[in-house]
């Protein structure tokens, strides 16, 4: 029996894994992908201090820490199934089962793409798929590319995607519907550019981000957006604009756009065409938690960290016994909070499974997490802290409802 599982060679699980590994705790992680580094892999961009962040290198870095340590670490393993019986989790792959009596779930996330008419055909992906084309695999998507849906995601990756020297032609909007009411509709995308402004070369769009400070600015602001887009990167960031079809005979071959009112209504003869070989689609990400529902931890559905998120508190402890959560899975971030939880994380099993007293180091961890947070270059939802702040909320009531059927 192994003493800790993590499941996930992301960032929060190679981090967990080296804490632990650094205390003397036995550890084996296991991950579906051919290589550690899960969504760290494709990351790279520019800091405010000139320094670049460079997922791939930050990868192969904790990878070899954590075997230097000696982690063992499986990849090609995906995960099938997992449950507890008695006192033990159980984890079950193609090639093997293991045990263990500390699960550490470093799942990370996924995309969720909106569904856009004409995405079947071949050439249209997912805008991490760009990211991993281009960054892991140094293959370009294509030639020029057309990327829907205006986010932190596609915002960042777009970025990348012009380091690359490939042609993005525009970041435009789905044409809005029920799927799409809020990625389609002009003021709450606004919003949320808003929060990426500071990563504008453009001086001019840094400075007009400042001014939409309320609600009449930023209708103003919407209602006298051009047309044609605001740059960055050199890439028109278009807000009065969505995509009515991708179109193509046997692969891509551009998008049908059109001019939306500051409502996101389309205005009817305004249809034009932008020729590409491939199409990005961006609906944002999501924790990939099945592995957590299945284990039985409740759950709780919170905006503001992307979707449903295990219900944990700070130690990342999640309500089922035995069983750890960080990264991701606890809400959408970038990889530099993902590592710090990780090691929140494998503080909180070291301290649980025995040995020196690690409440200390715990305590300055979870800090830790915070001031990354605070000071986190790429924030993919502007209001995590109030999400975190209703997580605690949901794990004071939990504490509250156990203790009131122990004494009842």
């Amino acid at each position: 029996m192994s003493k800790v599982i993590v499941i996930g060679a992301g960032p929060a699980g190679l981090s967990a894994a080296i804490s632990m590994a650094e205390l003397g705790v036995e550890v084996l992680v296991l991950d579906e992908y051919m290589i550690a580094g899960g969504r760290l892999l494709g990351q790279l961009y520019e800091e405010p201090n000139g320094n670049w962040w460079n997922g791939i290198k930050e990868s192969k870095k904790l990878f070899k820490q954590a075997l230097d340590l000696g982690v063992t670490i499986k990849l090609e393993t995906p995960v099938s199934n997992i449950e507890k019986i008695d006192d033990s989790w159980v984890i079950y792959t193609e090639s093997d089962t293991y045990y263990t009596s500390y699960l550490l779930l470093a799942t990370g996330a996924a995309e969720a793409p909106v569904p856009v008419p004409g995405w079947t055909l071949p050439g249209v992906m997912s805008v991490g798929a760009a990211q991993v084309m281009t960054n892991v695999h140094r293959v370009k998507p294509g030639n020029k590319g057309v990327i829907i849906g205006v986010n932190v995601l596609s915002s960042a990756i777009a970025m990348e995607l012009k380091i690359a020297g490939i042609d993005v032609a525009c970041i435009t909007l789905p044409k809005m519907n029920k799927v799409t009411e809020e990625s389609g509709n002009p003021m709450d995308v606004m919003n949320s550019l808003l929060h990426v402004s500071h990563m504008a070369p453009s001086a001019f769009v840094k400075f007009g981000s400042k001014l939409m400070k309320n609600d009449f600015m930023k209708k103003m602001g919407i209602t006298f957006f051009p047309k044609n887009g605001v740059k960055m990167w050199d890439i028109p960031i278009m807000l009065r604009k969505a995509v009515i079809e991708i179109y193509g005979e046997q692969e891509v071959e551009g998008v049908t756009i059109a001019t939306i009112t500051p409502t996101g209504e389309v205005i009817p003869g305004t249809e034009e065409k932008i020729s590409a070989d491939f199409i990005c689609i961006a609906g944002g990400l999501y924790p990939l938690a099945e592995l957590a529902a299945v284990a039985g931890c409740p759950f709780y559905h919170i905006e503001e960290l992307g979707g449903y998120v295990p219900l944990h508190n700070e130690r990342m402890e999640t309500a089922v016994e035995g069983l750890y959560v960080a990264g991701n899975i606890t809400g959408i971030e970038g990889a530099k909070v993902a590592i710090s939880q990780g090691i929140t994380a494998g503080l909180s099993i070291a301290n649980s499974i025995g040995g020196p007293n690690l409440e200390q180091q715990i305590v300055a961890s979870i800090q830790h997490i915070k001031e990354t947070r605070e000071n986190a270059y790429i924030q993919f939802h502007p209001s995590v802290k109030v999400g975190k702040q209703k997580l605690q909320t949901y794990w004071e009531q939990h504490l509250h409802t156990k203790r009131s059927e122990v004494y009842s």
